[in-house]
């Protein structure tokens, strides 16, 4: 059944634009963005906006942020602070660290104000169909008044934790595909170096055993995730591996940045004793490093 209730939208970039054309599906949506050309966008999807952020959430509970840097999203939940009545709502999409979230649930809370950070793990066109992940924190009540609204932006949620674990999730899932996407730009480099071509190198970095997957769903999925470092592929195994990664880059004249850094990690391993353990055991190091109160 459609809902009467109208919902706010701050911020109709790529993203946010589709965010209201997914809430928009369910009720009456009000949008808000600082261009002009945004607004008319969408505008021609259905959406309703004004000129200005009070006018926006003049008569709302429910305000869905999709801003493009943490400085919007505080400035915006500040200025929500001081509009939406107490009771209200704010659903922070974007993508900003858990420090953010702490201030801007600190403001909010002194308003009276629910807040639940909601970050979303897929792009834009995945959104658009409504398939995207939320990954999501907040408390038990604020989770429960946010139910509604996040079911009508995708059915494919996860709860990571309390406030600010989404969007912590969200960065570290960000950083692992950029950093990820670096190695696989070297090691394409080389494959075409060796005469491989670029959708057989795809599909062989595809296969659940290979050095795309594995060392996740293998090493860390359950190696790590157990505690179980007895030797399957040891330490040694690994470094030596690695030189010749190094080695076959350099017989080929390709500049390596991610993987020579990542190579110097196997050497501290081997250095502190770990040969002989499997290579799981690499996340200890930073067991050791982080002290933790």
């Amino acid at each position: 059944m459609p809902r009467n209730e109208t919902c706010a939208v701050i911020g109709l970039g790529n993203m946010g634009i589709e965010v209201a054309s997914r809430l928009v599906l369910g009720g009456p949506v009000r949008g808000f963005d600082l261009s002009a050309e945004r607004r008319a966008l969408a505008a021609e999807r259905g959406i309703a906006t004004t000129e200005t952020l009070a006018e926006t959430v003049s008569g709302c509970t429910t305000a869905v942020l999709s801003l493009p840097n943490p400085g919007a999203s505080r400035a915006t939940v500040a200025a929500l602070a001081l509009l939406l009545p107490a009771g209200s709502l704010v659903i922070e999409t974007s993508t900003v660290t858990p420090a953010d979230i702490a201030h801007m649930n600190a403001l909010c809370g002194a308003a009276g104000i629910g807040f639940v950070d909601a970050a979303i793990q897929s792009g834009v066109e995945i959104m658009a169909r409504g398939g995207s992940v939320l990954l999501i924190g907040g408390g038990a009540a604020e989770l429960a008044q946010a139910q509604p609204w996040l079911d009508e932006l995708s059915i494919k949620q996860t709860v990571m934790g309390a406030t600010g674990a989404g969007a912590a999730a969200k960065v570290i899932n960000n950083a692992v595909a950029h950093a990820v996407y670096v190695v696989l730009a070297e090691a394409l480099a080389m494959a075409r170096a060796n005469g491989i071509q670029t959708e057989t190198f795809v599909d062989m970095m595809k296969g659940a055993d290979a050095g795309l997957l594995r060392p996740l769903t293998h090493r860390i999925g359950e190696r790590t995730a157990q505690r179980n470092f007895a030797p399957g592929m040891p330490m040694d195994a690994a470094r030596k591996d690695s030189v010749l990664a190094l080695e076959l880059a350099q017989a080929d004249g390709i500049p390596l940045f991610a993987i020579q850094a990542a190579h110097t990690v196997y050497e501290m391993a081997v250095a502190a004793g770990m040969g002989r353990d499997d290579y799981a055991a690499l996340t200890t190091l930073w067991d050791r490093w982080i002290v933790r109160e």
